[in-house]
């Protein structure tokens, strides 16, 4: 199993549990949907499943061992907001050599310009920096991405044509993946299963 999540629990102070014993299991391949409705605890799971949250109870194994704690995390999570995932003073060129040294091919195969690496965050459209903060997460030792309804906020077009490039180098790099969304209906169009979050935390 490549991934799972083990009788997870979370909640913040004086209120209920938002996470309450949630278990889980993802394979090499899968390209998984997690469903549900907005408000419902889906990106706090997914904050715990990329190690970004310790959970109260329960554990999060990767490849039938706990998350790394120190170095590059192999899951890596692409958020709704990309201006909220990246530091807004840093020109986007240091944004990505701090993660990882860039493949201009591989830049290229995502559409990202050479020249946007001397500009600031703010300088690019929403779609152009969700590319970009794909790009990014997508390192050379990354193995499984959560999109954390990562094109929401985008029109229709650009949509398809960001799940496009992202699906084009799951196939190729043989990445696992896990969307998070409240629409049903693309998940179906993308994913080979999809997880009621209703379900899996009653």
């Amino acid at each position: 199993m490549l991934l799972e999540a083990q009788n997870l629990t979370f909640g913040y102070k004086k209120e209920r549990r938002i996470i309450d014993d949630v278990t889980l299991s993802i394979d090499r391949g899968e390209r998984v949907a997690l469903v549900g409705p907005s408000g419902c605890g889906k990106s706090t799971l997914s904050q715990i499943l990329a190690g970004y949250i310790k959970p109260q109870k329960g554990m999060v194994l990767w490849e039938g061992k706990p998350l790394p704690k120190k170095g590059y995390c192999p899951i890596q999570l692409i958020y709704q907001h990309p201006e909220k995932a990246i530091n807004p003073r840093w020109k986007l060129g240091r944004t990505l050599t701090e993660a990882w040294q860039p493949d201009p091919v591989f830049l290229e195969e995502m559409g990202i310009e050479p020249a946007w690496m001397d500009r600031y965050p703010i300088e690019l459209s929403g779609g152009e920096l969700q590319r970009f903060c794909i790009a990014r997460a997508m390192g050379p030792e990354t193995k499984f991405l959560i999109a954390d309804e990562m094109t929401t906020m985008l029109d229709v077009i650009t949509q398809a044509q960001i799940w496009q490039l992202m699906l084009q180098q799951i196939e190729k790099r043989q990445m696992g993946m896990m969307m998070v969304t409240h629409n049903e209906a693309l998940a179906k169009q993308i994913c080979n299963r999809i997880i009621d979050f209703q379900q899996l935390n009653l």
